[in-house]
């Protein structure tokens, strides 16, 4: 009797096959990148490789596709007839500049808005935010005026010297789902993107598409921006701390009685005002927290200790300078004591000092002139020292949103979440485990391309993710975290490592082939039911038999 067994792992791939299969994404892209019938697979189906593979977190570079897709059942996760070695270097690269050549961003905003219209996904809040990707190498360099260039710029990553492309990602709060990305120059600023993305917003909402809620950082605001775009848009934002207004307002807040605040929560509490800045009519939200206020007290001392080192060698460089009246030996101490701003002077000593004209000792009849020198020390001004600190403990979130429309506890939680979307989205894209090495490549219209990839990658790993949350609270269950305590709202990542070991055993015997489907226990049987049918169908669980909850 002759037998043979495959085994083929599967562990949690079939769950982003599954979300990818019914988001459509393969037969879209299809739709509009034609591919040569002489090709294996088509642009649509190696992108999706592409996805299969970042979110496979294996650290496998798109060079060694082949060899990850080796050990898997493709035709289970993709289609019939489709080969480890149709993923090869050559029809990615192919499948990357058609991207580009098609628009990546235009293509991933298409493919996005699709996904948030068929998921009902709300995305009435945004946040907007960009982050640099490192990279490494020599790029070459292209005549079009459509591909990025791969500079060097301000590095969020704290590496100078390298060069790096710039990511900016809108995410909607819900579910932290990207819905626009765009890839900018390496020396892209902050403050241009927000603008251009005012502008584009501005725009889109004059074609009649709903008012969006926007919400960033202080780089979205400024005269320009406000004037020429903002004030066309519901924004919420925070305020730059240099502006004098913003220095007026807090100060203000400080000095209210502690009755007139509300509690945001135990730790935040918020006054609000009403001013017209910039020409607009808005909100200004004064928020003072606990942990503003210990990073503030910490900054003020580690500032203030910084300075003392430099006034002593400034007043060491002072003393040895000869001033020709003792007035302007006084004007340059007080001068230097200016630009202080966590000491003042505490004391000074005005110094003669004779010079002759001629060499050797002087006799009493030679003439001689007269310097003088001051001699300085410093205090710490504890007056001002508290001011800083007390304006560091706090912060200004601005909006426009009419207070009938939105309240102010309700404006600081959509920005708060700002971190739990948009933050989270740039933390799961530099996963060492997704793409990053995949960076490599030479052609800035191929980076262009990667990058709309990798955030594709996020849209299926957050429908995937929200779809979980969704499906256990409307069961109302919970699956235990990584120190087995029950949650409602699992993270995707963990789930992925709770089905490590799943396998398909294809079985040979007597010219009968046998599937079978091995580590699919009843509790894991449980989790996969929560994705829905097309899941259930790649990992062969029984529609029927399956748990209800």
């Amino acid at each position: 009797m002759s037998k043979k067994a495959k085994v083929e792992r599967i562990d949690h791939l079939g769950i982003v096959a599954g979300v990818i299969q019914d988001l459509g994404i393969i037969n879209k892209i299809d739709e509009r990148i034609a591919t040569d019938r002489r090709e294996s697979i088509t642009t649509g189906e190696a992108i999706a490789g592409m996805i299969v593979n970042g979110l496979g977190f294996s650290d496998c570079p798109l060079s060694l596709t082949p060899q990850f897709f080796e050990n898997k059942p493709l035709d289970q996760l993709f289609r019939s007839g489709m080969l480890a070695e149709h993923f090869n270097r050559f029809k990615l690269g192919r499948a990357l500049d058609d991207c580009h050549d098609y628009g990546c961003d235009l293509l991933f905003s298409e493919l996005s808005m699709d996904t948030c219209r068929e998921e009902g996904v709300d995305t009435r809040f945004n946040a907007l935010d960009t982050t640099a990707f490192s990279l490494t190498g020599e790029y070459d360099t292209e005549s079009d005026e459509h591909t990025i260039a791969i500079t060097h710029g301000h590095s969020k990553d704290h590496r100078p010297d390298l060069k790096q492309a710039v990511l900016e990602l809108i995410c909607s709060h819900d579910g932290g789902v990207p819905v626009i990305s765009k890839s900018w120059d390496g020396n892209a600023s902050d403050t241009k993107v927000f603008r251009e993305r005012a502008q584009a917003l501005v725009k889109s909402l004059k074609e009649g598409e709903s008012p969006r809620y926007v919400i960033a950082d202080a780089k979205l605001y400024n005269q320009e921006t406000v004037n020429n775009h903002l004030k066309f848009l519901f924004f919420i934002t925070r305020i730059p701390r240099g502006l004098n207004q913003a220095k007026i307002f807090v100060s203000k807040a400080l000095q209210s009685p502690i009755e007139e605040w509300e509690k945001a929560d135990a730790r935040n509490r918020f006054l609000s005002f009403t001013t017209e800045h910039y020409g607009v009519k808005e909100r200004w939200i004064v928020v003072c927290s606990e942990e503003a206020k210990k990073r503030s007290a910490h900054m003020a001392e580690k500032k203030c200790e910084k300075e003392k080192v430099a006034i002593d060698k400034k007043l060491k460089k002072l003393s040895q300078q000869e001033y020709t009246c003792r007035q302007d030996a006084e004007k340059a101490l007080k001068m230097l004591g200016k630009t202080w701003k966590y000491h003042k002077v505490l004391s000074q000593e005005i110094r003669e000092k004779k010079r002759y004209s001629g060499k050797g000792r002087p006799s009493a009849t030679v003439s001689h002139q007269v310097g003088y020198q001051v001699f300085g020390t410093c205090i710490v001004d504890e007056k001002k020292r508290t001011e800083i600190f007390r304006q560091g403990s706090c912060f200004i979130v601005g909006t426009n949103i009419p207070i009938e429309e939105m309240s102010s506890a309700e404006i600081l939680n959509g920005y708060k979440k700002q971190n739990e979307t948009v933050e989270r989205g740039f933390r799961f894209l530099k996963d060492p485990y997704l793409f990053t090495s995949s960076l490599f490549v030479k052609k800035p219209a191929r980076i262009m391309a990667l990058l709309m990839v990798m955030t594709l990658s996020l849209l299926v790993y957050a429908i995937a993710q929200r779809r979980l949350r969704a499906a256990l609270k409307a069961a109302e269950g919970t699956l235990p975290n990584q120190i087995k305590k029950p949650t409602k709202t699992p993270t995707l990542r963990w789930i992925f490592q709770l089905l490590s070991g799943i396998e398909r055993v294809t079985l040979h015997i007597e010219g009968h082939i046998q599937e079978l489907m091995t580590g699919i226990s009843a509790f894991r049987a449980r989790i996969l039911s929560y994705f829905g049918a097309t899941v259930r169908k790649i990992y062969k669980i029984n529609c029927e038999s399956a748990p209800t909850f």
